[in-house]
């Protein structure tokens, strides 16, 4: 059965044609764009040989995919008699969209990995165990759970005790990539409202917003930072412009009402050749990294 993210969200064509053409067209360039934010949230998980990770929304597979890298068991050297192997760990990657799940699972083939499986399932009523993961991830899902406090207590319970968690999710919408884009549209035309589904994607930019909710969950040794993450997409605005609007879901409804000016898809592409380089189209994003323990 698929996560339940809930409300508005759960409503929204995460597995549209749309939104599978531009992913797998622009499949190099968004997991680049998206590395970055990767490397903070596995840093910030504190992965160890051994380890047992749930990762929750995982889309097309990140972190699943680079958590598992890391957990993937080493192999003795040529006429290396008596080299240790690395104790193997394992990830369960999780989402609602079956057609990202696939992608995820056909990455992992391309990379030899056997140490991480992809399942659908809800976050509000994961089919695990009590304690049956050291860690568990989620790189910005986390605004995106109907029942914030019911989906945290989830974690919570399949965490066994000593295990961390490490949420990822935007900062507050003034920045960058949402400035150029959405920003430059809302200029030239103030009567567009951002979708609720889309205010929910910063919903945790006020500071201590998602702590708290860690801390109200039951989690201990919690922590949040407002991290700068490099968010730099290597191709021409046009390019980036196209991904934007095929899939950032949130904001559909908005982008639909533009579609009839072009003037207003020209300004935007005026914003966006402005942080390009000649190579990539620049941005720094502001993200929010929490953690807590069991």
């Amino acid at each position: 059965m698929p996560i339940t993210l809930g409300g508005t969200m759960a409503e929204q064509p995460w597995d549209s044609f749309a939104r599978r053409t531009a992913g797998e067209r622009f499949r190099m360039q968004s997991a680049e764009m998206g590395a970055a934010a990767t490397q903070a949230i596995v840093e910030a998980a504190r992965i160890v040989p051994g380890l047992r990770v749930l990762d929750l929304a995982c889309g097309s597979g990140e972190p699943a995919i680079s958590i598992a890298e890391l957990l993937r068991p080493s192999t003795p050297k040529a006429g290396g008699l008596g080299t240790p192997l690395r104790e193997s760990g394992s990830v369960v990657g999780m989402d609602m969209a079956g057609a990202a799940l696939e992608a995820a699972r056909e990455r992992a083939h391309e990379r030899g990995l056997a140490n991480v499986e992809f399942l659908q399932g809800d976050v509000h009523d994961l089919p695990f165990a009590d304690g049956g993961f050291d860690r568990v991830t989620c790189r910005m899902g986390v605004m995106f759970f109907a029942d914030l406090a019911k989906a945290l207590g989830e974690v919570h319970r399949v965490l066994k005790p000593g295990g961390r968690v490490a949420l990822l999710a935007w900062g507050p919408m003034e920045q960058p990539y949402f400035e150029a884009t959405i920003g430059t549209l809302r200029r030239r035309h103030p009567e567009l409202e951002v979708p609720p589904g889309a205010r929910a994607m910063f919903k945790f930019g006020e500071a201590g917003t998602l702590g708290r909710a860690l801390r109200q969950a039951g989690f201990g040794g919690v922590e949040e930072e407002l991290q700068p993450v490099r968010w730099d997409w290597r191709g021409t605005p046009e390019d980036v412009w196209e991904y934007f609007r095929g899939v950032t879901v949130p904001f559909r409804p908005l982008l639909e009402k533009v579609e009839g000016d072009p003037d207003a898809c020209e300004a935007v592409l005026a914003a966006l050749r402005g942080r390009f380089d000649g190579e990539c189209v620049r941005f720094e994003a502001q993200m929010v990294v929490a953690v807590g323990e069991r």
